[in-house]
């Protein structure tokens, strides 16, 4: 029996050529993509930070669906994500996670833009945390958020995984 502060989170390992990292999914849907070839350790302590009592269950079939919408963003067929989501944050974390998503794909915006476009200007340092704390990779894009002066910053998956995802985004947008 599921509990709304313990729920069990099925996970799976997706591996599509290059790219290795873990996907979690609640009953409601997609709740965690992790870094780019991270250990299982990275899941396991982000879900126990927030769920005290979790049970983590391997089900790459319960995940099948998100495996092939990333997959297909990964081959550059697909530019928006259709599946149900399953995150939580504050109501702050929710506004930036939002405007994240409204950045079209291909292009990126500064943590400027961002503090601009939620009305809190002077919250820059404040948009990157909540940023940082997107525990949705790829799927709710905070990739597309470069510094003011166009230089690739921080990413929770690592500067790699963010110039990969960049350049795939710009070849497939030419």
């Amino acid at each position: 029996m599921e509990q709304k502060n313990n729920p069990t989170i099925y996970w799976s390992l997706l591996s599509y050529g290059e790219w290795n990292f873990y996907i979690a999914m609640t009953a409601k849907g997609l709740c965690y993509v992790g870094s780019q070839n991270a250990l299982f350790e990275e899941l396991s302590e982000w879900a126990g930070k927030r769920f005290p009592k979790i049970s983590l269950v391997e089900n790459e079939e319960m995940l099948k669906a998100y495996r092939e919408e990333i997959i297909e963003y990964l081959e550059g067929k697909r530019k928006d994500f259709t599946m149900a989501f399953d995150y939580n944050g504050t109501p702050f974390q929710l506004a930036i996670w939002q405007a994240l998503c409204e950045i079209p794909y291909g292009q990126t915006k500064s943590y400027s833009d961002i503090a601009n476009s939620v009305n809190k200007p002077a919250a820059v340092r404040a948009v990157g945390a909540a940023i940082g704390a997107n525990p949705v990779l790829i799927t709710i894009p905070c990739h597309r958020v470069v510094g003011k002066n166009g230089s690739l910053t921080g990413y929770r998956g690592g500067l790699e995984m963010k110039t990969k995802l960049l350049e795939l985004e710009k070849s497939i947008s030419r």
